[in-house]
């Protein structure tokens, strides 16, 4: 598989990151954004209004035409969760069979409970489902710091093409084909930073930190053992690797949401106006919790009160 020309969906922090990545490494870049202001600070400035101080690379082409970046070897998906499903849609008559089309997002939809990948196949089913996920921060990536993540894809030999794709001597994807264990520690994790920040908007301490962290992931792991995760996947970048980023750091903004309701913000004011994803995704977790009898009680304290509340097991 040759993939030589490369388009990203969404021209936020991430996405442009993820462009920046991929033409630094010499392939052909089309970055798709759908608002029509940032498109023309792309355009125009050569920078995201999401990731400002960063420029973009003159050979990146900036486009509001979704059928024009369809038609390329394989195609970034970096828009929020909950939209996913909308772009996908709109993208799919457009997009030549068999194209990979790898989900950036990290989170489940509302509603249907489905997961990255599972929208693919449905929406857009002449296409190739794949993930990528990881500990990593855009603003790390785009100015070309070390980051190391995981891309997953059905068969072996895919997931490898694309993960040589946009590899670099700073930006490091490990290749998987266990695509639930891999979406599922990146949506998972986001919960359990908003709890992870509520301790430290408490000042409840280092080691209430870690206890935090550590149950919590025996709770993601259980969680994904009933969904069909490799353990092994749990215990990789994708899984331990980055819960222990997001629930250590205020760039992460789940944490960050987490600390301001420590702080005795509301829910509604502790966001600052950005998106944050583990609230989005903790009700529906709980939800599919219950239904496998997964145990899950920080995950439940931290969507439910905001408090958090040790588990006896």
């Amino acid at each position: 598989m040759t993939i030589q020309k490369i388009s990203v969906l969404g021209g936020g922090a991430w996405g442009t990151a993820l462009a920046l990545t991929a033409a630094r490494v010499g392939r052909d870049v089309t970055l798709w954004e759908h608002d029509a202001s940032n498109a023309e600070s792309l355009e125009q400035k050569r920078e995201s209004r999401f990731l400002p101080g960063v420029r973009l690379e003159d050979t990146i082409k900036v486009t509001r035409d979704l059928a024009a970046a369809a038609r390329n070897d394989a195609i970034l998906l970096v828009v929020p969760a909950q939209v996913v499903r909308s772009v996908v849609t709109a993208l799919a008559p457009s997009l030549p069979t068999r194209t990979p089309l790898i989900a950036c997002a990290k989170g489940i939809e509302h509603g249907t409970r489905k997961f990255m990948s599972e929208i693919i196949a449905e929406c857009a089913s002449n296409a190739v489902p794949a993930i990528l996920s990881g500990p990593s921060f855009a603003a790390d990536v785009a100015r070309g710091l070390p980051t190391a993540v995981t891309l997953a894809a059905p068969d072996a030999d895919t997931a490898a093409a694309l993960a040589q794709a946009i590899s670099s001597s700073t930006f490091r994807p490990y290749h998987s084909t266990d695509l639930r264990g891999v979406e599922l520690g990146g949506a998972t994790k986001n919960v359990y930073a908003i709890a992870a920040g509520i301790v430290a908007g408490r000042a409840l301490g280092a080691s209430a930190a870690a206890a935090l962290i550590t149950r919590g992931f025996a709770e993601l792991t259980r969680f994904g053992k009933a969904y069909g995760a490799k353990v092994e996947t749990m215990m990789g970048l994708s899984g331990l690797g980055d819960l222990i980023l997001t629930c250590s750091t205020p760039q992460s903004r789940n944490f960050s949401f987490g600390v301001a309701l420590g702080k005795g913000e509301t829910s509604d004011d502790a966001g600052h106006g950005k998106l944050v994803e583990g609230a989005f995704t903790a009700p529906v977790l709980l939800e599919m919790a219950r239904e496998k009898n997964v145990e899950m009680p920080i995950a439940g304290a931290a969507d439910q009160s905001g408090s958090v509340k040790w588990p006896t097991g």
